[in-house]
């Protein structure tokens, strides 16, 4: 049997580092705009903790939301693995 016909037996939920830039409106000034940055490990795509957040934000935060602005980045990776391209000796 080669590698290629093997199947994974367990997959790793996708947890990612996610970072959020909530843009908001100021509550006593509605024409000013405020940055708010959040940052938690979540599950991507779905984002569960972000949505969680989200939704406690329209509940209890006085400041309407403005925009939100999503990134993330992978945990664990493959290994990146290169040659050589020479060889130095010291004596």
């Amino acid at each position: 049997m080669d590698m290629a016909t093997l199947k994974p037996l367990i997959r790793i939920p996708d947890w990612r580092l996610t970072t959020a830039e909530i843009l908001y409106h100021m509550p006593d000034h509605p024409t000013v705009l405020q940055s708010f940055i959040w940052q938690k490990l979540d599950k991507a795509p779905e984002f569960p903790e972000l949505a969680r957040f989200l939704d406690f934000w329209r509940r209890e935060i006085e400041g309407p939301l403005h925009s939100v602005r999503v990134a993330s980045a992978a945990l664990t990776r493959q290994a990146e693995l290169r040659f050589a391209d020479g060889e130095l000796r010291l004596h």
